[in-house]
């Protein structure tokens, strides 16, 4: 009988910090290896085909959101990043703005080298953490509402409701189709 090494399928314990300069590269290294993924599948509606780190604005997008301090990475004993995390107290500009304070969840991902191991939820109980240092009750995040639903039903599954779905108009491209999400968080740091 042979021993099956079982330390490449259990998670890697993961801890959650602010993301530096230093992890730039590491965090579009992991965006590049999500658009192959979903450029492999056929799927190239919700953000294209072009990598991040090939596009100017995205590489500024994750500078600025690094320099700001919005920006956490889960990372591995190794210190190898396996998500992302980047929220903010404004919402993005195309959905309607809450009528509360919020935290804003503006982006979410995970390396597809860590698929099933829950990171995506454990980025999630972050925000809610993070919303509840602030003293905010509402946490709300907008995802890809196109292809088969699958982001859509993913997060449902984490506790977040729908809102109302929205539209982005791109110009010489697709529409992109959207949902917006909120969650309460309790003072207690619950999510509900």
């Amino acid at each position: 009988m042979t021993e099956i090494d079982t330390a490449d399928l259990t998670p890697p314990a993961l801890r959650i910090r602010a993301a530096t300069p230093d992890d730039s590269a590491a965090v579009l290294a992991l965006m590049d290896g999500i658009m192959t993924w979903l450029v492999g599948l056929g799927r190239t509606a919700q953000w294209g085909t072009e990598p991040w780190s090939a596009s100017a604005q995205l590489v500024e997008l994750i500078e600025s959101r690094i320099d700001r301090g919005e920006l956490r990475v889960a990372v591995t004993g190794q210190g190898e990043v396996a998500g992302i995390v980047s929220f903010s107290t404004a919402a993005s500009g195309y959905v309607r703005a809450a009528e509360e304070p919020e935290l804003f969840i503006n982006l979410l991902a995970s390396s597809r080298r860590f698929k099933g191991q829950d990171v995506g939820g454990l980025l999630i109980a972050e925000a809610r953490s993070e919303a509840v240092r602030r003293g905010l009750e509402l946490l709300r995040v907008d995802c890809f509402a196109g292809d088969d639903g699958r982001l859509t039903r993913w997060y449902a599954s984490q506790g977040f409701e729908e809102v109302e779905p929205f539209v982005v108009r791109r110009e010489g491209r697709p529409d992109w189709p959207g949902m917006l999400f909120s969650m309460r968080v309790e003072p207690g740091g619950a999510g509900s």
